[in-house]
Formats: C-alpha cells, sequence, structure tokens
C-alpha cells in the first residue's frame, strides 16, 4: 500500500511487512532480512504469524497512511492482538510509527521489536549514524572498531541515550528518529569492525510486566544534512516538547545559578567506609577500604586555593555524614562525627562563602541499603513477580532500591537537618538520578511507573532550587533539563574508558549542540598523555573546569591512574582558561560543529555570540577566536 502527501511517499510491503520512506529523492526501507518480531521468554513470534492480518488506508484530519492489524497467534502469543498505524501528519510531514495494543494475552511481552533497522549497507565514511552514547557519536560505516552492548543496553533516558533519538546520514540524506513514547524504549545497534554497514533500531519494552500503552516513533526525513542539522532539528523538537529550558530561565528563576558559571570544581570528599560485605572490599588492602580526612584540612585547602589565586569555585564534597561515601542511604546523618561533626562542617562551608566560592555536598536517593535504620522491604522497588532487585556493589554493603515515590520525602528531611545545624548549600549532588534507568515499582503502596520516576526525580531536584540549592546529578538528560542546573560530568564515552581503549566512533558533542545552554557541564582537565590532553575538549564544548577530582573508588568512572600530574600553578591557569571561555559562552547556543578532518582529529565549535574554538587533537593545540 502506498501513500503520498505533500510529495512524500510512505508505503508498506504487505507480504514482509516493510516499510519504504522516500522524499526529496532520498528512499529510507527497512533493512530487507528483518522480520518485525516480539520476544518472549519462551520464543519469539513474528508479526507474520498472525492468522489474521489486514491493512487499510488511514486518513484523518491532520494525515494519513496505513492501519494494519495482526491477531490469531498461537504458542507464547495466543490471545495477542493489536495494531500498527504507519501515517505521514500533513502539517509537518513527519512521519508516526506507532504500535498500539489491543489485548496482550496471557503470557508477559519482553520486547517488541518494531519498526526496524533501516537499511544502511554502503561502505562509505559518509553514510554514517549518531548515536547519543553519552555526550554523543558518529559512527561512520566503515569505522574500523565493533560497537559493542550499550551501557544500560541502549535504555533511552540513560548515559546509553541522554537523548531519546538516533538519526543516519547518506551522502547528506538523513533521517532523525524520535521515540514519542521513550519512558519504556531502548535502542539496539549492530556495526561490525570495518562496517560496511550499521543497523539501528527502536526496542519497545513493557512496563510492570505490560503492554498496554501505545508506542511511538517518529522519523523525520532532512534534505542536504549534516550532524548539525540533525540536532537541531531535534533541540526544535524539544522546544515545542517544553524540555528546553534555558540557564537564562533558570536563572531569572534562581539568580544563584549565575555564580555557578566560571567556576572552577574541586570534588573531593572526608570519610570512606567499605564494609566487609561491599564488592570493593579489599581484605589485602586495608588502606584502600577506610580513609578519613578531617573537615578542618578541607578548610585548609580551601584557604590555599584562595592564596593560590584561584577566584570562583564550587566544591563537591564526598563522604560528609557519619557513615561515610555510599553507606546508610537514604538516613546519611549527621555530618562525620570523627572528622569533626556538624561544627567543623559548617566552619568548611562559611570558610568557602567567605572566599566567594560555592558549596555543595554528595547525596542519594536511590541506592537503599539494608544497614539504614529506616530501610524497609515495603518501601524498595518491587517488580511484578514480587521479587526485589539486589546487590552488594558498593561501598555500604547489601542494597536494594528505592522507590522513587518515597525520594522527595527523604530529601526533605535530610536538608531540613542540614539547615538546622546552619549549614548554607549552594548546590547539591543527587547521585545517579540522571545516569541510570527510571526505577519501577509493583508495590500497591506505591506503584510506578519509569515515566513516574523520573517525574519525581525531577521533583527532588525542584524541591532544591525551592531552598535556592542548585541541582546536580552524576550526569545528564533531555527528562531533566527543566529542572537540572549543573552535573558531575557529561563526558564522551571513551573518556571513562581505560585511557587507550579503541574508540567507537568519531566524538562529537549531539548533546551540547541541543542543549549547551541549558546546563553546566564541567568536564575533566587530565594530561592523558602527551598526545591526549582532555582540556582541549573542555575547551570545544565551551565547558566548565574540574581543577582537582579525587575518585570514589580506584579507577572507575573515568578516575584512572596514570594521567600526568601538573603543578599546582599549572592547574589553576589551565582552568583559568577553561573557565574565561565558559564565562562568556555558558549561556550561549552551540550552533556547529564542524569536522575539518574527515576522522575528527580537528573539530571547531561555533557558538551564538560568535565565539569560535578551534581544536587539533592529533597536533594537540587550540585557538579561542572571540
Amino acid at each position: 500500500m502506498e501513500i503520498t502527501t505533500n510529495g512524500m511517499q510512505l508505503s508498506i510491503n504487505e507480504s514482509t511487512l516493510g516499510i519504504t520512506m522516500a522524499a526529496n529523492g532520498a528512499v529510507w526501507m527497512t533493512e530487507s532480512s528483518f522480520r518485525p518480531h516480539i520476544a518472549y521468554q519462551e520464543e519469539t513470534v513474528y508479526f507474520d504469524q498472525a492468522a489474521q492480518i489486514r491493512h487499510e488506508r488511514w486518513q484523518t484530519g491532520v494525515g494519513c497512511g496505513v492501519i494494519s492489524h495482526y491477531e490469531g497467534f498461537s504458542g507464547a502469543a495466543q490471545g495477542l492482538s493489536f495494531e500498527t498505524i504507519i501515517w505521514t501528519e500533513t502539517a509537518t510531514g513527519v512521519i508516526r510509527c506507532e504500535w498500539v495494543p489491543l489485548s496482550e494475552g496471557k503470557n508477559t511481552v519482553q520486547a517488541v521489536y518494531w519498526p526496524g533497522p533501516m537499511a544502511f549497507e554502503e561502505p562509505k565514511s559518509s553514510w554514517y549514524t549518531l548515536l547519543n552514547w553519552e555526550q554523543g557519536i558518529r559512527i561512520p560505516n566503515t569505522w574500523p572498531v565493533e560497537t559493542v552492548k550499550l551501557p544500560f543496553n541502549g535504555m533511552l533516558g540513560t548515559a546509553g541515550a541522554y537523548m531519546p533519538w538516533f538519526a543516519q546520514v547518506k551522502d547528506g540524506e538523513g533521517y532523525l528518529a524520535i521515540a514519542e513514547t521513550p519512558w519504556n524504549a531502548g535502542y539496539d545497534i549492530d556495526h561490525p569492525a570495518d562496517g560496511p554497514y550499521t543497523h539501528m533500531s527502536i526496542r519497545w519494552e513493557p512496563s510492570l510486566g505490560h503492554m498496554n500503552d501505545r508506542r511511538v516513533l517518529q522519523y523525520r526525513l532532512l534534505h542536504s544534512c549534516d550532524h548539525n542539522d540533525i540536532c537541531k532539528a531535534y533541540r526544535a523538537y524539544a522546544k515545542e516538547k517544553g524540555l528546553l529550558r534555558t540557564l537564562r530561565e533558570k536563572a531569572a528563576k534562581t539568580p544563584s545559578v549565575d555564580d555557578l558559571i566560571g567556576c572552577c570544581f574541586v570534588h573531593t570528599g572526608i570519610k570512606t567506609k567499605v564494609q566487609p560485605n561491599s564488592d570493593f572490599y579489599d581484605p589485602a588492602a586495608p588502606e584502600k577500604n577506610d580513609h578519613l580526612t578531617p573537615f578542618a584540612v578541607r578548610t585548609a585547602e580551601v584557604k590555599q586555593l584562595h592564596e593560590a589565586g584561584v577566584s570562583k569555585m564550587y566544591l563537591h564534597l564526598d563522604g560528609w555524614a557519619e557513615p561515610g561515601y555510599d553507606n546508610q542511604h537514604p538516613d546519611y546523618s549527621p555530618a562525620c562525627e570523627e572528622a569533626g561533626g556538624w561544627s567543623a562542617m559548617k566552619e568548611l562551608a562559611d570558610t568557602m562563602h567567605a572566599c566567594g566560592y560555592l558549596f555543595g555536598i554528595h547525596d542519594q536517593y536511590r541506592d537503599y541499603y539494608r544497614a539504614a535504620e529506616s530501610f524497609d522491604e515495603n518501601f524498595a522497588c518491587r517488580l511484578p513477580d514480587g521479587s526485589i532487585p539486589e546487590h552488594q556493589r558498593w561501598a555500604g554493603g547489601p542494597q536494594s532500591y528505592l522507590c522513587g515515590t518515597q525520594a522527595p520525602y527523604y530529601v526533605k528531611r535530610n536538608f531540613k537537618a542540614i539547615e538546622e545545624a546552619g549549614i548554607q548549600l549552594d548546590g547539591a549532588y543527587l547521585d545517579v538520578f540522571t545516569c541510570n534507568e527510571g526505577d519501577e515499582c509493583d508495590h500497591p503502596w506505591h506503584r510506578m511507573t519509569r515515566r513516574d520516576c523520573y517525574e519525581y526525580r525531577n521533583t527532588c531536584f525542584e524541591f532544591l532550587l525551592s531552598k535556592n540549592i542548585l541541582p546536580s546529578s552524576e550526569e545528564v538528560n533531555d527528562w531533566a533539563i527543566p529542572s537540572l542546573v549543573f552535573c558531575h560530568y557529561a563526558p564522551y564515552d571513551f573518556m571513562l574508558a581505560a585511557p587507550g581503549s579503541p574508540k567507537h566512533g568519531i566524538a562529537l558533542p549531539l548533546f551540547n549542540l541541543v542543549y549547551h545552554d541549558c546546563v553546566i557541564e564541567p568536564w575533566m582537565m587530565d594530561k592523558v598523555s602527551e598526545d591526549d590532553d582532555y582540556m582541549l575538549y573542555a575547551l570545544l564544548n565551551g565547558g566548565a573546569p574540574y581543577l582537582r577530582r579525587d575518585a570514589a573508588y580506584p579507577n572507575f568512572d573515568g578516575a584512572f591512574d596514570g594521567a600526568e600530574k601538573l603543578q599546582l600553578e599549572e592547574d589553576i591557569q589551565r582552568c583559568r582558561l577553561v573557565s574565561e571561555l565558559h564565562e562568556k559562552v555558558a549561556k550561549a547556543e552551540m550552533l556547529r560543529c564542524e569536522l575539518l578532518a574527515e576522522d575528527g582529529s580537528k573539530q571547531r565549535t561555533i557558538f551564538s555570540d560568535g565565539t569560535r574554538v578551534t581544536v587539533d587533537f592529533a597536533q594537540q593545540t587550540y585557538q579561542v577566536e572571540m
């Protein structure tokens, strides 16, 4: 069946169920060997195995397309029926692929794989895929490194997908695929070493064990485009959806946002206590398990940095409470007595403010430790089968996950205690919220979907803003942009791997091409080797610098041994260069990132205020034109 709307052609092959989209002479077809299917624990069921399949023309006041009906499945899918609607919106030319459940049957669906990957087989570097794996990568079809399993299995709304879209471009003709219903979706990628192809597809997963809501993937076909045009098309979509909240808007609501712009960042801690029942516990090296630095020592360090000429600084303090870093959350209080208690912590905060600096803390409202006094399984995330996910990876030992419905209550309780201790916070880091997937909970007292979970996380951020505390989290994510002011980092994927690891594509600031002027991102400043200085990425992205970044866990989260140690004076000078640029462009949109070398070794970013930053990673040079 073929539909033509405003010069765009849309068709479905009734035999293969393949989809074809065409505009401006460019044709996109689903890959010929792909069969739309549904995964069950017992077996895989294909759409074309339905006993009854019918296709009809779909016509409404806003568009037209094809609606397809499927029912009469056997095996694991017995009792399942659903429809697919593929249609073009007349006003915009947007193509939508909608999967609509009618009846689920008796068995639980694990995932629906539809509409399938586009054929993308040409062995050319001008054919490339854009992937929102952390800050972003561009994968030419000829890229020599295989794309391995994505973080969080490619779930949207995680570090594996800061934004809910992917795109492909072939010689200037491209499509942008946006998950309009991203909360229970992930993407899959197949790119072998050296290509010659890359296949991208969406995966729809159940919510609380059910597929009872429609799932929608939209396509936008772009003519004569590159990665910049793709990102700007998504920025327009984000603005339309109300996700685009700029730093100017946030500063109008909370003026201290302006105080954070131009700061260098210091990340350090007070107490480390790795419990014997933690996977991180090392019985052969006790010094790794326990460590204590008094608040007074950190206060003295702050004074030294002030005397050394650091003018603007934000301090992120780990392990400040009595249990130690990553212990007994959400019961994280009082301030560590061994380190001096509330009074010494207050002295540190007061010293920061006397120096004109900003002070913030690490906190956590997802990891739910069994050692916490208030721990109660009734408030841990419970899966539909009644089980409670648990592990003992982090320092505090055995834990489950706190249902997100409860997180705002604990945030209010804990921050009230800090306020009553007389400690003025400028910022607070709520760990993992913008890195990990949304949780679900099927406990009848507080049932919660992944979509609900993201809303509860934003509620926590908004509470902090109501107290004039700038909210931060581990990374960045599309769903958090309206409330999040800054983050721990928003790195390229390779920055979290051991230095020298093969790169999965050309590093590109896809996230910043959409959201640079909406969130403050501190950047690693490690001089990894004579051939790789991370300061260049900080400059290219117009971000904030890390002056010091102590690892919470050794050789983890991008904090690897072996980076060149510089003198404090040189560190301060490098940070000053980055901070001065950040102060100028923080509120400016990143208009373009140009590849001045095909392999990405030379790039230029252009900001809306006219600033241009050119970096040559091969020569380890940079130029800033203001």
